[in-house]
């Protein structure tokens, strides 16, 4: 996307955690024959389904795509194809930045060189990332441009934080937060909101001064919520928990895409989003984090709390030529949808209260937590095997 005017190229990927239906707990050592099966249904694409930090974590991650109905296809098709392959085994996936009872300390990390290394160094702060996230990159050759659009759209990331939100519990405890995650992540270092640069080569120094002071191998190493990407020309946005529905978080990958171009947009008539101090987008990053989208965010032109439903028609206003140019009007038209109907974490809790009340243990309620995750991972997906490797939007 050299230009406002130029092809959308998006890439996404999700984190699954794969679980036990009977005891409903995490599956602690999966067979790697799932990631074997995933790659035969795969195929020779340029998708991708991976092992991640925990063995009981999954990832997948389309190739570069053309538009948003292509990477909802894709995405479609992949977590299909995981569903699949773990039914063969046994067990079942589910989108959801945490799980709701599972013990972190249980848990085994993949055996691979980076995570041998990252568990090394970082000892239980890594060991505690019982997380999953979505990653949505937008392609930007140009590397001034990119640090550009990563300074002014950061302003953004609170508000896609909140459309997101699937991790209340932790270890057994509805935590009070609608995005526990970011809790556990911000442990790690070069994470939050990201440094502001006034041009590619500043930050690259900056980089290259961890790198020459061994403190990291390369810019892959820094975790920030918006990244210029280490090896592609992609900016990544990845403050967002995981969407337990498909169709939300293609709302949000749509949604952040259009954002970009808007931004692309005003660039080109020398115009652009004010930027503010990252002491004040940090406080929205926490209202998203711990109310979601139930309490408003600053509105700092305003100099206000402003419902976050009048936030949104805000934004879709702005991005309104946007999303007629990708082509993905309905896509981010969802997104009040979700406002109305709630994110992952209102289901999750409302369904946990409602097993309470009929009389269920606590214990009872989590597992129907799960359940209820189980099935809305799978809602909207492409069944695997049923002819759609991702070419076309499934019916």
């Amino acid at each position: 996307m050299a230009d406002s005017g130029a092809p959308l190229t998006i890439g996404i990927e999700e984190e699954y955690l794969l679980i036990d239906p009977e005891t409903r707990d995490l599956a602690i050592d999966p067979p790697h024959a799932i990631l074997d099966a995933c790659g035969a249904m795969i195929g020779t694409e340029d998708s991708a389904v991976t092992p991640e930090f925990l063995r009981t974590q999954i990832e997948v991650a389309t190739p570069v795509c053309h538009s948003i109905r292509e990477a909802r296809a894709r995405i479609a098709y992949l977590r299909g194809c995981v569903a699949t392959a773990a039914a063969e085994y046994g067990l079942r996936p589910i989108a959801a930045s945490t799980h709701p009872f599972a013990e972190w300390s249980l848990q085994q990390h993949t055996d691979g060189a980076r995570y041998n290394v990252l568990t090394e160094d970082m000892q239980q702060v890594a060991q505690r990332l019982l997380i999953c996230g979505m990653h949505v990159h937008i392609g930007i050759e140009d590397a001034n441009i990119r640090n550009d659009m990563l300074n002014q759209v950061s302003y953004f990331l609170p508000h896609l934080l909140a459309l997101t939100t699937s991790s209340p519990f932790w270890q057994g405890r509805l935590t009070g937060l609608m995005c526990y995650r970011l809790s556990v992540f911000d442990e790690l270092p070069r994470t939050g909101l990201p440094e502001r640069f006034d041009s590619h080569a500043e930050y690259i120094r900056h980089v290259d001064a961890l790198i020459e002071a061994g403190l990291i191998e390369d810019a892959s190493k820094i975790w920030w919520d918006i990244r210029a990407h280490s090896k592609f020309p992609t900016l990544e946005m990845r403050i967002a928990d995981i969407c337990t529905r498909m169709d939300d978080g293609i709302t949000v990958a749509a949604l952040y895409a259009c954002l970009i171009s808007m931004l692309m947009r005003l660039r080109r008539h020398n115009q652009r989003w004010r930027i503010y101090s990252n002491m004040l987008v940090q406080e929205n990053r926490w209202r998203a984090q711990r109310y979601g989208i139930d309490r408003g965010l600053v509105d700092f032109g305003q100099g206000r709390i402003v419902a976050y439903a009048e936030l949104l028609d805000e934004i879709l206003d702005l991005v309104r030529e946007d999303a007629e140019r990708l082509d993905c009007v309905a896509e981010v038209e969802n997104a009040r949808n979700i406002v109305a109907r709630g994110t992952s974490a209102h289901g999750q809790i409302i369904r946990f209260r409602e097993a309470k009340a009929a009389g269920a243990t606590e214990t009872e309620a989590l597992r129907a937590v799960v359940d209820w995750l189980a099935a809305e991972t799978q809602h909207g997906v492409s069944p695997a095997g049923a002819g759609n490797r991702g070419d076309q939007t499934p019916n």
